[in-house]
């Protein structure tokens, strides 16, 4: 993940490489940042234009990752970045948070709904470089990153299997319903599908699993897909 500069400060994505992401906005975050570098877990239809916008960077391309190695991507971060505004259900921040790594996120869409700012990991407005930066150096801190890493992974366990089906019947997930099929599945299916109930049921179950939530039991064919 560090392409071999273990002591370089690493931020991590996880997802869908595409547009409505906005992944374009943390180059030029990472280049106010000395000895820092960037890794991008996933794939999507901007995988291409992507790698040719951070060449030059100190940027990893991991393609999708599943299992063990997604875990090992998590464990492995400083921060975790998110720059989208398009989230809904966020479970890709509660990831994070479970695997006790601090998340900088923008104020939109289901993602304040999950951080407490300043507390269990901080909030930014939408591409705003200078917030960014900010709060990624105060992660630089080893002793403040533990600390709140510590206060990310404890918010993140109260997500058991009572919230995390509570969090998909309220607004959220109506709101998953349109906002998942116009703008993120780029046609994977359409809202109420099978094929969209299948990668909520995996994402929800990734999360309890990796919280080791009492009564689930993995189901190790079904963690490949990210949202």
């Amino acid at each position: 993940m560090s392409d071999g500069n273990p002591d370089d400060f690493l931020m991590v994505y996880v997802g869908r490489l595409g547009a409505e992401k906005r992944l374009k906005d943390i180059r030029a975050v990472l280049e106010r940042m000395p000895n820092a570098r960037l890794c991008l877990v996933g794939k999507g239809p901007q995988k291409e234009e992507l790698e040719e916008y951070f060449k030059g960077t100190n940027t990893v391309f991991t393609g999708q990752l599943g299992g063990d190695d997604l875990s090992r991507a998590f464990a492995s971060a400083d921060a975790f970045v998110m720059p989208s505004d398009s989230e809904t259900l966020g479970f890709v921040v509660l990831e994070s948070m479970a695997s006790g790594v601090p998340v900088v996120g923008v104020d939109a869409g289901g993602i304040p709904d999950i951080i407490d700012d300043g507390e269990t990991s901080f909030l930014v407005p939408i591409g705003d470089t200078d917030a960014f930066v900010d709060r990624l150096t105060k992660l630089r801190d080893p002793v403040f990153r533990k600390k709140m890493g510590k206060a990310a992974r404890a918010e993140a366990e109260r997500w058991g299997w009572e919230a995390a089906t509570s969090y998909l019947r309220n607004v959220q997930y109506e709101r998953a319903m349109i906002n998942f099929h116009s703008r993120a599945f780029g046609g994977f299916g359409r809202p109420g599908s099978k094929s969209l109930w299948r990668l909520l049921r995996v994402r929800v179950g990734r999360l309890l699993q990796k919280l080791r939530v009492p009564g689930f039991r993995r189901n190790r064919g079904a963690d490949a897909d990210l949202l």
